[in-house]
């Protein structure tokens, strides 16, 4: 074994950490914990882990250029970076780190300001990333989750699956049954041919609808296929688009190695109220020999909240919090408080930004293009277009009748000009909150920017409660 510090030190303790994975998950398979199909799987992401975690700095790499501070190591238990720089070589698979990058394609970039004592200027939204880089997934939690959760979503997407076959094909009277025989049989063992095990269970006599049948179950992802963070990143940005930004240039970058994207900071329909974007990249050799990398990008705001629910989520995991606990409930509220401080800091930035841009929108190009255009950046990660029609169409109304109006201008200005200001304001909010799931809830509104953010807000909330 080489000597900390020393070249091959890295590659050392990560190679004799994958002796180590591939004995235990040896002994799953021999124990009947896992099948081979599992197994061999397991194998491929718990093997040349140094070669993977190199692919995965790689990729950051690619998306952000050179880190801009030093490489720190990260803590899990208290959510924060060790104040002690390590080396690029001595990056390992067993060991998280942070490290802060620039986001070059931010569509905020130097945008928001504050005024501090003595006319001192500070950036109050900066396009700085904060790149967390996790260890390798524990090989024991892994097996966990693909015997445990993973294993009971997929038994029930496979019955779920029967059951609605059966009765598409007028077998009402026989599809629970048969959907309760298949959580039986595979509570016997550990399967993943579930369409081979469900024919048996139908037997014969249903012949006609197993063409049917086997097309509908073999869509489900196995257990294992369902485990996509052992190679995993958080990114911590300040604003929604600018992860979002992020996001659309993965796809530019790597169309190949996307194999998904779920967006879900205008989510209203998780019980825990929970909001980020996530990213499932191949950093494999190919479509055939998949290795899921996972990036999860978040606002900081929020992020700072959801670190200190570990305790209660771990908690959950374990089944440890009764039912009568309500602790979804509870998450919910806790993070509700998250997005009401995530989106005071957006309604700051607004406020900011009627003192910069709502002048700089009208010094225009002789192509009559200010330059302030495509700031925010539209993405395609956005409300659906009918939203976006009625909040248009009823700020017109609100600028016409004069609820919206700019104040101190230096010359007169036209209703055209006024709703120019006032259309990028408002989409500017859309682009940068989150709506918040307490319908009476409003930031104050004795400012102008107060009260277009609750404007734009409302009809949002008004979306969401059809």
């Amino acid at each position: 074994m080489a000597y900390i510090g020393s070249d091959s030190w890295a590659q050392d303790i990560a190679s004799d950490n994958d002796r180590k994975n591939q004995e235990i998950i040896d002994r799953a398979i021999a124990d009947g914990r896992i099948n081979d199909e599992a197994g061999d799987y397991l194998k491929r992401l718990y093997s040349d882990s140094i070669h993977w975690f190199r692919e995965v700095f790689y990729v950051l790499g690619k998306c952000f250029g050179a880190p801009k501070a030093a490489v720190m190591k990260y803590d899990y238990e208290t959510n924060s970076a060790i104040d002690a720089p390590i080396r690029i070589a001595d990056i390992n698979p067993l060991s998280p780190y942070v490290v802060n990058h620039r986001l070059d394609a931010d569509p905020m970039r130097n945008q928001f300001f504050t005024s501090a004592v003595g006319q001192r200027v500070d950036l109050a939204v900066s396009s700085i990333v904060t790149v967390i880089v996790g260890a390798q997934k524990n090989i024991n939690r892994a097996l966990d989750k693909i015997t445990g959760k993973y294993y009971t979503d997929y038994v029930n997407d496979v019955a779920d699956a029967a059951y609605r076959v059966l009765v598409a094909h007028g077998r009402e009277a026989s599809a629970a049954a048969i959907a309760d025989k298949i959580r039986a049989k595979f509570s016997e063992k550990y399967i993943s041919a579930a369409s081979e095990t469900v024919l048996s269970i139908i037997g014969r006599g249903h012949e006609k609808i197993a063409v049917d049948l086997v097309r509908a179950i073999d869509k489900i992802a196995p257990p294992r296929h369902r485990l996509q963070d052992v190679w995993r990143v958080k990114c911590l940005f300040d604003l929604i688009p600018q992860a979002r930004t992020f996001i659309e240039r993965l796809y530019e970058m790597m169309p190949d190695r996307i194999l998904a994207v779920r967006d879900t900071f205008y989510n209203m329909k998780n019980p825990r109220n929970y909001r980020d974007a996530k990213i499932i990249l191949n950093i494999g050799p190919n479509a055939e020999n998949v290795i899921p990398m996972e990036i999860i990008c978040q606002v900081r705001t929020f992020f700072e909240f959801e670190s200190k629910t570990h305790d209660v989520y771990e908690a959950a995991r374990k089944k440890k919090c009764a039912k009568s606990d309500n602790m979804e409930a509870r998450l919910a509220d806790y993070y509700e408080k998250g997005v009401k401080e995530y989106n005071r800091m957006i309604c700051q930035c607004l406020e900011d930004l009627f003192d910069r841009v709502g002048w700089n929108i009208l010094y225009s190009r002789n192509d009559d293009v200010s330059i302030f255009e495509g700031f925010p950046k539209e993405c395609k990660l956005y409300y659906p277009q009918k939203i976006l029609d009625n909040i248009n169409e009823k700020l017109d109304d609100a600028i016409e009748n004069e609820v919206f109006r700019v104040q101190n201008a230096p010359a007169k200005l036209s209703k055209h000009q006024e709703s120019r200001i006032f259309h990028f304001m408002a989409r500017f909010v859309l682009i940068a909150a989150m709506p918040y799931m307490q319908r009476d809830w409003a930031v104050p509104s004795d400012t102008q920017a107060g009260k277009l953010f609750n404007f734009v807000m409302t009809e949002v909330q008004r979306y969401y409660k059809k």
